[in-house]
């Protein structure tokens, strides 16, 4: 009996296997270091996934950091939000929380370090000449005129610029490495500069902050991770995060490895384009359900674990690509298919009168709560006279393959009964107000009757007396285009005008009076729903998750 070959590594974890193999680290520790200036998204997703299962894989661990150099951005709630997004994806960093603040004094001091051996100036450009005389990628930068100053003037400089005693902007700090380097980021980059601002955890005892570039390889190499996983932008950085690591006298050389960061199509990653859609009122708010934030895709209704799975799907390359969402809801589909339990809700409604059930009766029927999971058992629904069916399922004169309800014809109500429309009623307009109907005592749980008739479609029904009024949001993709980034004109002329529908006669199934906000149902041959954070107990809301099947896909098609 052959035995099936073990399933293929990324190129991450292939480097790491052959770290540990060669002795050249005992274990692995990772990292995720957001910026706590804005919440995370679906791109944010992938590396905690990444940064987080590797730890868990090889036994390592993985450190959560914030990197907040940049007061002016940041804020405690984002600090937060991000904290709260990782715990709900399924991941904890247990007692390895830390920020690059805890980190400012040290960085101080290996700022002065360089200074010393001729690495580091003070320089008085401004940050406009700074950036018109670094060249570019035809023609090598200009040094500046305060490149040479002397090491002791650049000290006392750099320790008044701590001080408070020059204006912001006035003076920086910056490396001594090449200025005609054919990888501009080598091309003296700034270390420092004077920022007057209060930092959410430092106040105001600070008025020098470092770069992202200075902060966050000595980060690491303070926090000893072995392997710096990031995306693809930073990859031209590699060069200048290890000359700082060579340069300075850190306790561990970490190694800096890049991969793809994920792209979707039919939605946009960017923080600014992000932030634009926010601000210029396009959606509610960062939590809005059509975002791809941690938050706007948990109060959709997407579980933890379809994120997860979604990520190791698309797996972890050095190629820039956009992946379909097509997967991630089919990701959310597999994952609510099996955990999800089942109600009944209608839409559009449209009444139903059975002329031949006794007026005053009600029964309860019995339905699976989900048949995926047996062991849920089943819930009692009740049945009435009158009941709700969904407006699309009559047609009063269908055509050859239409099976649900018309004129003559007879369905099976799930769990209830067969029943046949026997007359139409219209209104003045000509829209039809309600269906009279009998139904068969004999087939109820909608068994077929003794004389073997059967009919060819089963549709969901509500009780019109136990039935509860509900708001439904019928969430679909944010953009027409397939690549909003990259269509003709700008990416707002791509917004999906329909991507939002609201529905305010919607009927439901009495047990979901029970569901809470949060938690993701399926609305039987409709789709999966979440009920909203602005669901109340007099005033359900439902957002529509996904739906039962992709519905672009048959569009396409």
């Amino acid at each position: 009996m052959s035995v099936p070959p073990p399933p293929s590594k990324d190129f991450i974890r292939e480097i790491i296997d052959e770290d540990l193999a060669s002795g050249k680290h005992a274990g692995t520790v990772t990292r995720f270091p957001p910026e706590p200036n804005g919440y995370l998204h679906l791109g944010h997703a992938k590396s905690i996934c990444l940064n987080f299962g590797i730890a868990e894989e090889y036994g390592g661990r993985c450190h959560l950091r914030f990197d907040d150099t940049n007061p002016i951005k940041e804020e405690i709630e984002y600090v937060d939000s991000i904290q709260e997004d990782i715990r709900w994806l399924g991941f904890d960093w247990g007692g390895h929380l830390y920020f690059a603040s805890d980190y400012f004094e040290q960085l101080y001091e290996w700022a002065i370090h360089l200074i010393q051996e001729g690495k580091a100036y003070v320089d008085e450009q401004s940050a406009e000449a700074i950036r018109r005389t670094r060249g570019d990628l035809q023609s090598p930068g200009t040094a500046s005129p305060w490149r040479d100053r002397p090491v002791d003037e650049s000290q006392a400089l750099f320790v008044q610029m701590r001080a408070g005693e020059f204006a912001d902007g006035e003076k920086v700090l910056r490396a001594k490495i090449d200025m005609a380097h054919p990888n501009l980021n080598m091309r003296d980059p700034v270390l420092y500069r004077i920022l007057r601002a209060d930092h959410h955890r430092t106040g105001d005892k600070w008025c020098i902050y470092p770069m992202y570039d200075f902060t966050h390889g000595q980060s690491d190499a303070l926090e000893h991770i072995t392997h710096s996983l990031c995306t693809l932008e930073f990859e031209n950085h590699r060069p200048l995060y290890d000359w700082f690591l060579e340069n300075l006298p850190v306790p561990s050389h970490p190694r800096q490895i890049e991969f793809s960061r994920l792209n979707l199509n039919y939605t946009v990653m960017s923080k600014r384009k992000l932030l634009q859609l926010v601000t210029e009122g396009h959606v509610s708010g960062w939590d809005d359900p059509r975002l791809p934030t941690l938050r706007g895709i948990r109060r959709r209704g997407y579980p933890p674990e379809a994120i997860r799975a979604f990520c190791k799907t698309i797996g972890i390359t050095k190629f820039q690509s956009t992946n379909d969402i097509a997967l991630l809801e089919n990701a959310v589909r597999e994952v609510l298919n099996r955990e999800a339990p089942r109600y009944m809700a209608v839409l559009d409604p449209i009444r139903v009168v059975l002329t031949n059930y006794p007026e005053d009766q009600v029964e309860e029927m019995e339905a699976v709560i989900n048949p995926e999971k047996p062991e849920d058992g089943t819930r009692l629904v009740p049945f009435s006279r009158e009941l709700y069916i969904e407006r699309e399922d009559f047609m009063e004169d269908p055509p050859k393959k239409f099976f649900r309800l018309s004129p003559g014809r007879e369905v099976r109500l799930r769990s209830g009964y067969f029943i046949r429309c026997d007359e139409v009623i219209k209104d003045d307009a000509g829209e039809i107000v309600e269906l009279r109907c009998t139904y068969d005592p004999t087939t109820r749980g909608g068994e077929n009757p003794a004389d073997g008739r059967k009919v060819k479609a089963t549709i969901h029904w509500v009780s019109a007396a136990h039935a509860i009024d509900a708001e439904i949001r019928l969430y679909d993709r944010l953009f027409r285009s397939e690549t909003p980034d990259r269509a003709e004109g700008s990416f707002l002329d791509h917004l999906n005008p329909d991507s939002l529908q609201i529905l305010t006669g919607a009927k439901l199934e009495s047990n979901l009076a029970k569901v809470a906000p949060g938690e993701t149902v399926q609305f039987e041959r409709l789709g999966y729903f979440c009920a909203d954070i602005d669901s109340t107990a007099t005033a359900l809301v439902f957002n529509r998750t996904v739906g039962l099947r992709d519905a672009w896909a048959k569009a396409k098609g």
